[in-house]
């Protein structure tokens, strides 16, 4: 029986706060250091009415893991979907490139906390977790690899390797970019330009390459 909508958008309200409040708190203090009890305690209620929406506090770490990571993945497929057909590759790469920049900041809660704990959390959350993760890699590796359908990738580019650089670094920014006092847009374009471009002048790297 579908719950009438007064208090289904009740329930739905403190889910919310719920999940917003562990997600700060696993931000703030790790995995292991947040309690059920504290969860409670920041969204504003008893612990007994945690259990109404989840059975434990793994139940609650997979879906603040979750919707930081869907939160990213939906802005960079909405950008990048909403691109001409003609769009280039650079144009392509680098929409996606400052759309995950923006949600990880937008998001900052959720993302932080994916970010900070993910190592920390029983093998069975990863497990969980797992799925959402792959899906947006999977995103990733259908934007290189159509870049490189159209010529557009150095064949010498090990692609999975750049998709792992590329989300690893961005992400990594959320332990030291402040943004209140710099601009996420412009952090944003000159990771783009480098992962984009590289470092090093034209020719610069053939004692490497040999």
């Amino acid at each position: 029986m579908t719950a009438p909508k007064g208090r289904k958008d009740k329930a739905d309200a403190s889910r919310v706060r719920i999940l917003d409040a562990a997600a700060a708190l696993f931000r703030e203090r790790g995995f292991a250091a947040v309690s059920l009890r504290a969860i409670a305690a920041a969204a504003g209620m008893q612990a007994g009415s945690v259990y109404y929406h989840f059975e434990s506090k793994e139940q609650i770490v997979v879906e603040v893991l979750n919707l930081g990571i869907a939160a990213v993945h939906r802005a960079v497929a909405e950008s990048v979907a909403a691109l001409p057909t003609s769009a280039a590759a650079a144009e392509v790469i680098g929409t996606g490139i400052r759309s995950h920049f923006r949600a990880l900041f937008q998001f900052s809660a959720y993302t932080s906390a994916n970010v900070r704990i993910y190592g920390q959390v029983p093998a069975a959350v990863r497990a969980a977790n797992l799925p959402v993760r792959r899906g947006y890699e999977a995103l990733w590796d259908g934007i290189l690899d159509r870049a490189a359908a159209a010529g557009a990738v150095r064949p010498a580019v090990d692609r999975r390797a750049f998709r792992l650089m590329l989300i690893g670094s961005i992400n990594a920014t959320l332990e030291w970019f402040d943004p209140d006092r710099g601009d996420v847009a412009d952090l944003a374009g000159r990771y783009a330009a480098i992962l984009l471009h590289g470092l090093l002048q034209p020719g610069e790297d053939a004692a490497w390459a040999s």
